[in-house]
């Protein structure tokens, strides 16, 4: 606290309340209420005193204020002794004086709001106080002196610090009401605190050894009646003196203070009605006051509570977004780690597509497929060859025919044409006349007709193609990938957030472009395989037989690269590790070289990086496995080796493709691919150049620009989804 500090100065407005408060008490027939609130005080001024002291002023309200104590300097409290209510709530009191006991006529005391650390013991000489209010008060304890209040009707000691209460408290047999935090106590418990006033002195009286006897016994003795004191004056005198006209005037003088006494009556009537008309309105505003308090403090509770609510459903909806953004971030990571490597599969791919190339050399095979010896003329296997084109042409007819009903469904879309559904007729029933037709007829036919035999030989020549299949598998990644970003998408927008959302547009390009390269790609491969086919035709010997059946059972025969591989030395076992690592584009390169398991053994990672392996988890991946298939077979006992007429099967395999995880996680997978539009069909149309699939082939027709991104579309491709 401050040495030196300048009193707060009043405002005008409250200087100017002070004045007319003061001048009001002072008035003829003002009541018996000082009313000095609001008006800035820091001490009470002495005029103050003065006035309750001389008009015999009952009620002293001075809250609202900046007091720090009650009694200022050369003041007494004595002046206050006709005191009844004292109200001093809100304001800035550390203590009450030590002989508040002689304000012996004080019946209701409220300091509510101060900062009292103590009361004092002589509060106990309040013989006639029926209100006691020191609730928000900094109190850790009671004075004994407490139990001495014979008329104590209401205690409030809430909001305190006070953890016990005196065992005086039980004399008062008179307390009706008592406010305490039970939360808090100590002595009494809190389960008796939490009972209620009659539990708490009931539980006092116990530990005091005294009989408990509710409040309603006990009355309290009147605190103030009023009487008034009337004395008569009669006239009285010999009538015998005076003349018949003094006895005149003597009755009327007697019957004008008969009227003055009857009027002093009625006056003393109506201050008596007035001030008992007083004390009821202010029991009223008292109790309106507490009142008051307690729909606030209801109010403000439920406030709290209902604060509390929604506190709690914000962080568990902040909590349950957090975790939506986690999921989604995992699983755009996911989607770009997947993306990484499948553009590292690609570039993969052009690499071992180049050794493929380096190491086939297309014109000696060209000029094998064009030399036809006798021995294989005499050796072709007619019926065989004959059903292997009869089923490649059915499955072409099959692939035909579902291309064939979906240009058909176009055109009748769009153009409403009749004539188009009768080619389609007659187009089915020519399908359906071949697939009734009886398999020996068809394998005649086939065999008599060259060009159902070439067009065999070219549906299994691109089927058979390695570069074309590796292009097929890596358009179906891509278009399964391009599904899963359309998905994640739309579920970004569905949780309203925008985060991230300019790396799925980049990956979302990233894969639309390599699409569009793939396509070019396999239209590319298509025309040199068609090519190649016209060079073969144009080369043919005329008058050879079964030319094209020699051909397609050739392409039948031909070994895969693997087997290829194994024959020309590269371990089995080694494919089969390459294999599993989905490695399988570096099987020319270990042919190349002659890199056996056990030359992998004495290599390290850059002896690989040399070869040309380029990645570096691959590198360690493949000297792992190799050393434990080293290890595996030198614990392995040596199988017995067949004998030398025996043959081992060389069946021609194909090479297994990488496994990769194609299924979308749980979170995407939860969420069905449906087309935007007409939200029933299944989204089955991926639009270029923003690469989303959002549509069914039905709602795609008309459509010009991406319902997401409105974006111009320049090409529609059909995608075919796995049942």
């Amino acid at each position: 606290m401050p040495l030196f500090f300048r009193k707060r100065k009043p405002s005008e407005e409250a200087r100017k309340r002070l004045e007319y408060q003061m001048c009001l008490a002072k008035e003829a027939g003002a009541d018996d209420i000082l009313d000095i609130s609001k008006c800035e005080l820091s001490e009470i001024p002495f005029g103050a005193f003065a006035t309750c002291k001389v008009l015999q002023k009952k009620v002293l309200i001075v809250h609202t204020n900046h007091l720090t104590s009650l009694l200022p300097k050369s003041c007494s409290l004595l002046s206050l002794a006709t005191i009844k209510v004292l109200d001093l709530h809100d304001n800035q009191l550390t203590a009450l004086p030590d002989d508040i006991g002689q304000l012996t006529a004080l019946q209701v005391l409220n300091v509510e709001r101060n900062q009292l650390t103590y009361l004092p013991r002589s509060i106990g000489n309040l013989i006639q106080l029926q209100t006691l209010n020191v609730k928000d008060n900094r109190l850790k304890e009671l004075p004994d002196t407490l139990g001495e209040l014979r008329s104590l009707r209401t205690l409030d000691i809430s909001e305190s610090e006070i953890q016990r209460l005196p065992q005086m408290l039980a004399h008062v047999r008179t307390l009706e009401t008592l406010s305490l935090d039970a939360s808090s106590m100590v002595y009494p418990p809190q389960e008796v605190c939490g009972a209620g006033t009659e539990a708490i002195q009931q539980f006092l009286c116990k530990a005091s050894g005294l009989e408990y006897y509710p409040p309603s016994q006990y009355l309290l003795p009147v605190l103030e009646q009023d009487g008034a004191e009337n004395s008569r004056d009669s006239p009285s005198g010999p009538t015998d003196r005076f003349s018949s006209e003094e006895i005149d005037w003597q009755n009327r003088f007697s019957d004008y203070e008969k009227r003055k006494e009857q009027k002093m009556l009625e006056k003393l009537e109506f201050e008596r009605r007035l001030e008992l008309g007083q004390r009821e309105h202010a029991q009223l505003l008292q109790q309106s006051n507490s009142q008051k308090d307690e729909i606030l403090q209801t109010v403000k509770e439920e406030q709290s509570r209902l604060e509390q609510g929604l506190s709690e459903r914000q962080r568990y909806l902040d909590a349950e977004r957090q975790r939506l953004q986690e999921q989604l971030k995992q699983t755009e990571q996911n989607i770009s780690n997947r993306i990484q490597k499948l553009l590292q599969e690609n570039q993969r791919q052009k690499k071992s597509s180049e050794i493929l190339k380096s190491l086939e050399n297309e014109r000696i095979r060209m000029e094998q497929l064009m030399s036809i010896t006798q021995e294989e003329t005499e050796n072709l296997r007619r019926r065989e060859i004959a059903s292997a084109m009869q089923q490649m042409l059915t499955e072409s007819c099959n692939s035909r025919l579902i291309q064939m009903a979906y240009e058909s469904q176009r055109q009748n879309l769009v153009q409403q044409a009749c004539s188009s559904m009768a080619e389609m007729d007659e187009r089915f029933q020519q399908i359906l006349s071949w697939q009734q037709m009886d398999q020996n007829k068809a394998i005649c036919q086939i065999l008599q007709e060259s060009a159902m035999q070439k067009a065999a030989f070219e549906a299994l020549q691109v089927k058979k193609d390695l570069m074309h299949r590796q292009i097929r598998k890596q358009i179906k990644l891509i278009e399964t990938e391009l599904l899963q970003l359309t998905q994640l998408e739309l579920k970004r927008k569905s949780l309203d957030t925008e985060a991230l959302q300019e790396m799925i547009s980049e990956q979302r390009w990233v894969l639309s472009s390599l699409l569009q390269q793939l396509l070019k790609e396999k239209t590319q491969r298509e025309e040199e395989l068609r090519e190649i086919l016209t060079e073969l035709e144009a080369k043919s010997e005329t008058k050879q037989e079964n030319y094209w059946l020699i051909q397609y059972q050739r392409l039948l025969n031909q070994k895969p690269l693997s087997l290829k591989l194994q024959e020309e030395g590269l371990e089995r076992q080694l494919v089969a590790l390459l294999v599993e690592l989905s490695a399988e584009h570096y099987l020319p390169i270990f042919a190349h070289h002659r890199i056996s398991l056990d030359m992998l053994s004495r290599m390290d990672p850059g002896d690989l990086a040399k070869v040309g392996v380029s990645e570096a988890g691959l590198r360690h991946q493949i000297l792992r496995r190799a050393q434990e298939l080293l290890d595996a077979t030198r614990a392995r006992p040596e199988l017995p080796k067949p004998p030398q007429g025996e043959v081992l099967p060389t069946a021609p395999e194909e090479l297994p493709e990488a496994v990769r995880p194609s299924a979308p996680c749980a979170e995407l997978e939860a969420q069905t691919s449906e087309c935007v539009v007409c939200l029933e069909r299944e989204a089955q149309m991926i639009f270029l150049n923003c690469g989303h699939v959002c549509c069914c082939q039905q709602c795609c027709q008309p459509l010009r620009t991406c319902p997401l991104c409105r974006q111009d579309i320049a090409q529609r491709l059909r995608i075919y989804h796995s049942r």
